[in-house]
């Protein structure tokens, strides 16, 4: 027999049991990173997170395992459902709490639905969905919500579950010997552009860096959290993540943590932090106190380029949304959600929207890729 257990705090499951069910090593879904974000004041319940993590457990062993938050708006979520939150609330019901199956304030595909490799891990997959829908029914919730899913955890969501996908754009390694070889493979607009915006910044008097979390100091620290606040207060955004969380960044995940960083003499006026796993770049963050032509270029995207060549890495996942990326070499790549909406009224209501919006993603996704900014793309 199977047993659901939820939890109030990642802490709750040993870390070595948790990440022994990780399909692989995406940093966002470790248990040190949502650890951390625990531990440092981002999952508060005034900002609408509260931990609900499930584990499946076999004989008083675990599983299978996902990140689960029960939601009191929809901020950092990054797939947009505020327009059924208000449309449920309109008919006299209430839309939150929810419950949500994903990594707070990350736009990362990546595995949601942890049931390690082997011969059952579909059918733990499919076991947790089922728990999930199970609580929300129980709890007379409105949905539950999982984003940013792995190709290979669609079909653990049964067809009650609501598909819905999006676009982001994604830099894929070819194998590039350097950033000249990659560039070589754009179209000459382009090669133009990003030499012109490289430029810029190369006579800017600004020294460029790529640095890995473990050997910035607690003082470095400090201060790029203060760039990454400053740029969130400057744009009447709300920054989420607290100081001691960038402090326990670079002191729990170390190298896995990379920042391309500008200075002034000594001083780091800007910045971009990436996290990164066996295979893949994944850029986040970006702030800056000077304004200098084309900086947020080399920083969030050139320089994350350069890094991926250096170090053999396959992907460069910048984050979500932004069509300038397709211009400097990230092409359109479709993420994947599903959800489940309790009444069913409600369901075959938003069911039809989805259906007119997916047309429209496929119309998008196409024209997109019409303007591509590759003349060739090697052969590897």
């Amino acid at each position: 027999m199977i047993e659901a257990r939820f939890h109030d705090s990642i802490e709750r499951i040993p870390a070595h049991a948790w990440d022994a069910l990780r399909p692989d090593d995406n940093p966002f879904a470790s248990h040190a990173f949502l650890a951390l974000l625990e531990r440092t004041g981002c999952i508060r319940a005034d900002w609408g997170w509260q931990a609900h993590h499930l584990g499946l457990y076999e004989d008083g062993q675990l599983v299978a395992a996902a990140p689960l938050y029960l939601k009191g708006n929809s901020h950092g979520e990054f797939v947009f459902d505020w327009s059924w939150a208000s449309a449920w609330e309109r008919a006299g019901g209430d839309y939150y709490p929810k419950l949500l199956n994903a990594v707070p304030y990350s736009p990362v595909p990546g595995p949601r639905l942890l049931a390690g490799i082997d011969a059952r891990t579909t059918e733990r997959q499919q076991a947790l969905t089922a728990a999930m829908r199970a609580f929300a029914e129980r709890m007379n919730l409105s949905s539950v919500h999982a984003n940013f899913l792995r190709d290979d955890e669609l079909a653990a969501f049964e067809t009650t579950w609501l598909a819905r996908s999006d676009v982001q754009f994604h830099w894929h390694n070819h194998g590039y010997a350097d950033f000249a070889q990659f560039l070589a493979t754009l179209n000459h607009k382009k090669r133009k552009n990003i030499r012109q915006e490289r430029a810029h910044v190369a006579g800017s008097g600004l020294t460029i860096e790529m640095r890995g979390g473990d050997s910035l100091s607690v003082e470095e620290w400090r201060h790029i959290h203060g760039l990454y606040e400053s740029t969130f207060d400057a744009k009447g955004n709300h920054a989420a993540l607290t100081r001691a969380m960038f402090l326990g960044l670079g002191e729990t995940l170390g190298a896995h943590v990379q920042l391309a960083l500008a200075r002034h003499g000594t001083r780091i006026v800007a910045m971009a932090l990436f996290l990164q796993s066996s295979d893949t770049l994944y850029g986040r963050y970006w702030g800056a106190e000077v304004d200098v032509p084309g900086l947020h270029f080399e920083l969030c995207y050139y320089q994350g380029i350069e890094h991926a060549i250096r170090s053999g890495l396959q992907r460069f996942e910048p984050g979500a949304q932004g069509e300038h990326k397709l211009a400097r070499g990230f092409l359109p790549v479709r993420t994947h959600s599903r959800h489940y909406l309790v009444n069913k009224s409600f369901r075959d209501a938003v069911h039809q929207a989805l259906e007119r919006e997916a047309e429209a993603m496929d119309d998008y996704a196409q024209e997109l890729m019409q303007h591509s900014p590759y003349a060739h793309i090697p052969q590897t």
